[in-house]
């Protein structure tokens, strides 16, 4: 008992993560299954300051206000029964509804038995007497009362009661019976019952404010409409109802066009708030909120919104999209910020121009998935300052959308910094046969600049070659292979493989037999690379 008055207030004083609080509970815990091995059950008779457990006193406590026998007693309860596996969870509980008895105002309508009632404890019973009959003294029997009929009370109330005035309606005077509604009146009632159940009361009224902020041209009462509606956008955003939020900043734009006699400072308080809405700290705070809540918006409502505050929230909304934890609204912000992107051209170009590498990159990759046409007009700086992973995602993107434009910076990536960043290039204009890319892709195979490159770049590079040169490459690729003459300049196995490699993209008789010369060629990782340019050859 010392232990649960302990318990008791630790759960006043702590919240549940805290260790006080734990520890707490686990001792009530630990000796309640002490006690579960000397008796079945735990019966306490109730009096005002202790509790008595076969006769004898288990708690004391002289203090009312710190005592749970009181607690018990001043509400009725006379007797207490803890049953086991009361421990495991219906104890916390108990102690929480001692607590809020003791807190209880005078005046209020709940009482420690409600509570108890309440909270419909399976392991712990209680008996009570009401107060205001503990002392009653039981009232002597009287004389027993005549017994009468049903029928004759009834005659004789008809027989007192005054004659019925004039002109009075009677229930006597229609035939009632227990249903008196046909089957289409009852579904008439159903389906407005329903229609009245599945009205959007927000809604309505939203509908009423702005239909009086159109109509009045008081500005006293214009004022405080705008007042209430600026008031009621928070709320809205509270409650997740985010369809009400781009109610009121679409009908605010129509209320701009409609009402008469609307002064400055009335339309630039409607003109701000999708201007406040957009705002980074604003929309910072709501995709918080939307990342740590329970319930999530569809995602029609969450773009509709978006829609709504403007082009401006598309930045903020790719900034956020790596920060959110959950992957449900990860995925429903990222379609709003793709339906935003879609249709905001100049807002895609502002946004790739941050200053935040987060944006840049989900811009760079949203303009990827949508194949957005006038992207690569902001990706050309990226490929010249960006790191290693936004230069990759940009490459990706640009050979999603493969415009004109995407296809010269592409161009201009075959002689970027990054290995990486040359060979997806590379491999991507090879596989579009785009012409324009040749002369640096020759310039590297011819050049110096594959020299110190590894043996996966140069395959790249020479197979390139070879898809764009067609057969005007064969005479560069065979003096690569297979040397003439003593004094002729032979290639290390690496090239020379390459070179077998290249000649197999060109599938030409003349570049067949060229690889079937070599094909006994001394360096077997030259033979292994002439075999398979030949198999591939032949496919």
């Amino acid at each position: 008992m010392t232990l649960l008055s302990k318990g008791m207030r630790a759960t006043q004083l702590y919240l549940p993560n805290n260790p006080v609080y734990q520890r707490a509970v686990e001792n009530i815990r630990g000796a309640f299954r002490h006690i579960w091995q000397a008796t079945d059950d735990l019966h306490f008779d109730v009096g005002e300051t202790d509790l008595r457990w076969e006769g004898a006193v288990v708690y004391h406590q002289e203090q009312k206000n710190e005592s749970i026998a009181w607690t018990l007693y001043k509400d009725g309860v006379r007797s207490l029964l803890f049953k086991p596996g009361v421990e495991d969870q219906e104890i916390v509980g108990f102690l929480r509804v001692l607590h809020l008895a003791k807190t209880l105002q005078a005046d209020a309508a709940d009482d420690l038995l409600t509570l108890l009632w309440q909270e419909d404890f399976q392991f712990i019973a209680y008996t009570f007497r009401e107060l205001a009959t503990e002392n009653a003294v039981p009232i002597e029997a009287g004389e027993t009362i005549p017994s009468s009929s049903p029928s004759d009370v009834r005659r004789v109330v008809v027989e007192e009661a005054p004659p019925p005035r004039e002109g009075l309606v009677s229930i006597d005077d229609f035939d009632t019976t227990l249903y008196f509604l046909d089957d289409k009146e009852i579904d008439f009632l159903h389906k407005s019952v329903e229609r009245e159940y599945a009205q959007d009361l927000r809604g309505n009224v939203l509908a009423m404010l702005f239909d009086l902020l159109e109509l009045q041209t008081y500005g006293t009462v214009r004022a405080e409409l705008i007042s209430i509606v600026e008031n009621f956008i928070p709320y809205l955003l509270g409650a997740g109802d985010f369809r009400s939020v781009a109610y009121i900043l679409r009908e605010s734009r129509t209320i701009l066009q409609r009402a008469r006699e609307l002064i400055p400072e009335h339309r630039q308080a409607l003109e701000a708030l999708p201007h406040r809405l957009s705002q980074p700290e604003t929309l910072s705070q709501l995709l918080q909120s939307l990342d740590e809540a329970t319930v999530h918006p569809t995602e029609e409502e969450l773009s509709e919104l978006f829609q709504e505050t403007g082009p401006d929230a598309l930045g903020t909304l790719l900034s956020w999209i790596p920060r959110l934890t959950n992957e449900r609204v990860q995925e429903l912000v990222q379609r709003a910020g793709e339906r935003l992107a879609q249709a905001n051209t100049a807002e895609v170009l502002k946004a790739l121009a941050s200053a935040d590498p987060a944006t840049q990159f989900e811009m760079v990759r949203v303009a990827g998935r949508l194949k957005l046409p006038g992207a690569p007009d902001g990706m050309g700086k990226l490929l010249e300052t960006g790191d290693r992973a936004l230069k990759m995602a940009v490459v990706e993107a640009l050979t999603a959308i493969g415009t004109p434009s995407a296809m010269r910076l592409l161009e201009n990536a075959v002689a970027d910094s990054e290995r990486d960043v040359r060979i997806a290039a590379v491999k991507y204009l090879a596989a579009r046969g785009h012409r324009n890319a040749f002369p640096s892709v020759e310039g590297a195979v011819t050049g110096g600049k594959l020299k110190n490159a590894d043996l996966t770049e140069k395959m790249v590079f020479f197979e390139a070659y070879g898809s764009l040169a067609g057969a005007n490459g064969i005479p560069l690729l065979e003096k690569m292979l297979t040397p003439k003459g003593l004094l002729a300049k032979r290639e290390d196995p690496e090239t020379r493989a390459c070179a077998a490699m290249a000649l197999g993209k060109i599938r030409s008789p003349q570049a067949r037999a060229v690889l079937e010369r070599a094909a006994q060629d001394k360096e077997a990782l030259v033979r292994n690379a002439v075999n398979r340019a030949l198999r591939e050859s032949a496919a």
